[in-house]
C-alpha cells in the first residue's frame, strides 16, 4: 500500500488528515479519541485570552438534500483556561508522539505572542497555526480576519511568531478578500513555513421568518458568522490553487474547506495541498469518518501509481490556466444513451429555458433529440440529468487547430465559426 506519511512545512503526521481548529479539537479527550480513530494530526482549538461564548452558536441548512452541507458558526476561540489547555496538549502529545499536534493561536501584542508561543512549544506543540481568519467576534477586537485582511499586519505578526518559535509556523488565511495572493505572499515575507486555508466565510445563513431574527438566534438577536461545510469547497479549492500556481509563493499548504470524503481530500492535494483539515463533516458524523478517508486515499494512490503523498501534491496545478489560455476550438456536444434515458424531459426544460435550445422532444420515443448544430457543449443537460452517465459530453473532431483568445487577439490563432444565435 502507498505511504500516507505527510510532511507539511516540517510537521510530520502518519497521514494527511488533520482535525481543523474548531469544536472537534477543543480538548485533550477529544483529540486523543480522534487519534485513536486514525486522524494523523489535529489543530487545537484556538488559544488566546479565554472568552465567554454564546448560546445558540451553530446554524445549518440543507443543500440538495444534504443536511448541514452549508454550516455557520458564531463561536469564538477557547473558553477554557489556558493552563488546562496546555496540560491536555502535553498529555496528548505524550500519549501520541507520532501524531501531529498543531496549536492555533490568536492574541494581540508582541509580548502576548512571545508568551503564548513559548507556552505552546513547552507543552509539546509540533507546529503553530496563526489564526488570521476568524470573521466574527474576534475581528471586531482587532484580531482574526482584521489581521488577515491587511497584508502589512499579517507580515508583521507572522515575523513575530517566526522569531519566537522553534517549531514550524503556519498562517491561517481568511477567504474574505478579493485576491488571496497578496495575503499568502505577506505570510511568506513574514517568514511563515506554510499556510492553511481557507478559514470560514463571513455570512448570515438564514432568517427566522416568524421571529424576524437571523440564525442562529441568541435571544432576540444574532450576528454574522463563519460559513463552512461542503458548500464552501469550490471557494477553498480556488484559493488553494491560486497560491499553489503562484511562482512567487512556493510554500506548503494545508487545505481546508468542505472536505467530506477521500475524493475531496484528493482534489485539494492535486491542487497543491500537502495536508487537509476537516471540521464540519466531523461535527456532523463523528471522528470515524477518517477510516473511509484513509481507505479511499490508499486505494486511489495504488490505482494511480502514487507511492507517496508528495508525488500527488500539485499534480493538477499545471492544468489550471487563465480563461484566455483555453482552447476555443475544442468542441463537445451532448450524447444521450437511449438505453438509460427515463424520458423525464428535465434536460429539455433546462436546455430550452436556461441554455441553448438544442434538446427537443421526439414523437414516439421518450429520448430527446440533440440538435448538434446548435449544441455548444455547455454541460447543463448532464448536470440536471437524474440518471448517472445517461448524458455525456463527447468531443467533436471539427478540423480546427487549437486556438486561444490570447492567440486570436494577436493574430496567431483562427477561431472556428460560432454556432447559430437565437
Amino acid at each position: 500500500m502507498a505511504d500516507l506519511t505527510t510532511n507539511c512545512a516540517g510537521i510530520i503526521s502518519p497521514n494527511p488528515f488533520w482535525l481543523a481548529s474548531a469544536p472537534p479539537a477543543n480538548s485533550g479527550a477529544q483529540v486523543q479519541r480522534a487519534f485513536e480513530a486514525g486522524w494523523g494530526g489535529a489543530v487545537w482549538k484556538t488559544l488566546g485570552q479565554p472568552i465567554q461564548n454564546v448560546s445558540s452558536r451553530f446554524g445549518g441548512h440543507t443543500i440538495g438534500g444534504v443536511r448541514g452541507a452549508g454550516f455557520n458558526n458564531i463561536e469564538l476561540i477557547t473558553d477554557r483556561p489556558l493552563e488546562v489547555n496546555f496540560r491536555e496538549i502535553y498529555e496528548t502529545k505524550k500519549k501520541f508522539p507520532k501524531h501531529a499536534v498543531i496549536v492555533s493561536l490568536m492574541v494581540e501584542t508582541e509580548d502576548e505572542w512571545r508568551d503564548i508561543i513559548a507556552r505552546s512549544i513547552d507543552a509539546g506543540a509540533d507546529g503553530l497555526e496563526l489564526n488570521f481568519g476568524c470573521p466574527h467576534g474576534m475581528c471586531e477586537r482587532g484580531m482574526g480576519s482584521a489581521v488577515g485582511q491587511e497584508p502589512r499586519i499579517n507580515e508583521r505578526i507572522t515575523s513575530w511568531a517566526v522569531k519566537y518559535s522553534t517549531v514550524p509556523v503556519l498562517v491561517k488565511l481568511t477567504p474574505n478578500v478579493g485576491d488571496i495572493n497578496p495575503h499568502g505572499l505577506a505570510a511568506k515575507h513574514g517568514g511563515a513555513h506554510g499556510v492553511s486555508l481557507i478559514n470560514t466565510i463571513k455570512s448570515i445563513i438564514g432568517v427566522d421568518i416568524d421571529r424576524f431574527v437571523p440564525e442562529p438566534r441568541v435571544g432576540t438577536q444574532s450576528s454574522n458568522g463563519g460559513y463552512c461545510g461542503a458548500a464552501v469547497k469550490p471557494i477553498a479549492l480556488h484559493m488553494t490553487a491560486q497560491l499553489a500556481r503562484n511562482p512567487g509563493f512556493r510554500l506548503p499548504i494545508s487545505g481546508i474547506g468542505g472536505v467530506c470524503n477521500w475524493r475531496d481530500a484528493v482534489e485539494f492535494i492535486l491542487l497543491g495541498a500537502t495536508s487537509v483539515q476537516v471540521c464540519t463533516e466531523v461535527m456532523l458524523k463523528g471522528y470515524r469518518i477518517v477510516e473511509d478517508m484513509i481507505d479511499g486515499l490508499n486505494h486511489y494512490m495504488d490505482s494511480h501509481g502514487f507511492a507517496t503523498i508528495d508525488q500527488m501534491v500539485g499534480k493538477a496545478v499545471p492544468a489550471y490556466s487563465e480563461w484566455g489560455d483555453l482552447d476555443l476550438n475544442y468542441e463537445t456536444v451532448a450524447k444521450i444513451d437511449a438505453t438509460k434515458c427515463i424520458g423525464c424531459q428535465v434536460c429539455v426544460a433546462a436546455c430550452h429555458d436556461g441554455a441553448h435550445q438544442c434538446l427537443h422532444p421526439q414523437a414516439g420515443t421518450r429520448v430527446p433529440r440533440v440538435d448538434e448544430s446548435e449544441c455548444v457543449g455547455c454541460n447543463l443537460c448532464k448536470i440536471v440529468c437524474p440518471v448517472p452517465d445517461c448524458i455525456t459530453m463527447t468531443q467533436v473532431d471539427n478540423g480546427w487547430a487549437p486556438a486561444t483568445w490570447n492567440e486570436h487577439t494577436t493574430g496567431q490563432g483562427k477561431l472556428r465559426p460560432k454556432k447559430g444565435a437565437h
